[in-house]
């Protein structure tokens, strides 16, 4: 069967694959979780097929056949070598040399470079040369979450096409279809949880999200009521992603200067409403604005794989987060 797209990105789809030339390098961003990756294939499926029908690869020919088998030899994945780590510099060369190598299948060559955020300072100067000297008939498809880590000049020489982040009811749609041992309420905590990104979504759930959540939200009570230290709950978290933490929290203090603001008169993360609406009551702005540039500071951080101490950025940011409500 050929791939598709995930339906919310048909429009994106049909524009591109309709286009009878195609640029020799692209950029594929949007929020984590909307399927960027699956689409990246997708379309390299739909360039390297030698009868492409409809705007989809047929699935049938010898092309298509070698890609399902994973032995395309026309087509180059790049990745790093383990899972948060960079991408280096010998991968690019890696991807040069095929770059220059003449197609064994006489058609297209392919590389679809994922996450273009990984590649270190090296390994982006490296591929420079590579998007200014394309080669005939290769694609170079970079998939990334944050586009704004990449080098400029990067950036500048690829297509960019953002890709969507469904409607709400396409995005629960396809959860119901997915995980269907999900109940409603849950699909759509969870897809709050996600920023609306159904495949995050997905994801959360895998990892048991929901119930680490209710744990944390517990711990969060506990510690403004002084029943539990910032060490002990930095401690109780050793097993959640530092990631996922970061985002609750960037999530709450969103909610946090809405409700000081007067913006809205209910947290949109319901199971923090009550916590969040006493802290609103009890904040300074200016105490407000400078935690949350402190804690996106510290998201860029973690994003960017900065070799943070665990333990002691934890145990600093709930001493901060309990602090807000003394600093009157």
């Amino acid at each position: 069967m050929p791939e598709i797209a995930f339906p919310w990105q048909q429009e994106v789809w049909s524009q591109l694959t309709e286009q009878q030339e195609h640029a020799h390098a692209y950029l594929f961003s949007g929020l984590p979780g909307v399927g960027k990756r699956r689409f990246a294939h997708a379309f390299a499926a739909f360039l390297l097929c030698e009868k492409p029908a409809q705007g989809m690869a047929c699935g049938r020919c010898r092309s298509c056949l070698l890609r399902e088998a994973g032995t395309h030899p026309d087509l180059l994945l790049i990745t790093p070598e383990e899972e948060g780590k960079a991408i280096r510099v010998d991968a690019i060369r890696q991807l040069v040399d095929f770059m220059g190598q003449t197609a064994q299948q006489g058609g297209s060559k392919v590389i679809v470079l994922h996450p273009a955020e990984a590649m270190n300072q090296n390994a982006a100067n490296a591929l420079l040369k590579s998007l200014e000297e394309p080669t005939a008939a290769t694609y170079l498809l970079l998939v990334t979450d944050q586009p704004g880590r990449l080098l400029p000049t990067v950036r500048s020489r690829c297509r960019a096409q953002r890709l969507p982040t469904p409607a709400r009811e396409s995005a629960l749609a396809w959860l119901a279809e997915s995980v269907p041992e999900l109940g409603a309420e849950q699909r759509l905590v969870l897809l709050q949880m996600a920023a609306g990104a159904p495949l995050r979504a997905a994801a959360l759930h895998e990892m048991d999200a929901v119930q680490l959540r209710m744990g944390v939200v517990d711990n969060i009570k506990a510690l403004l009521k002084d029943k539990q230290s910032p060490s002990q709950v930095a401690e109780s978290w050793a097993k959640i992603p530092l990631e996922l933490l970061i985002d609750w929290f960037c999530s709450w203090t969103l909610d946090l200067l809405k409700l000081h603001t007067g913006a809205i008169t209910h947290a949109e993360n319901g199971d923090m409403d009550v916590v969040l609406g006493y802290m609103a009551k009890h904040v300074q702005a200016q105490e407000l604005m400078q935690w949350q540039d402190w804690l996106l500071a510290h998201r860029s951080m973690t994003l960017g794989k900065a070799n943070l101490n665990r333990g002691l950025f934890l145990e600093t940011l709930l001493l901060e987060w309990k602090q807000l409500l003394k600093k009157r």
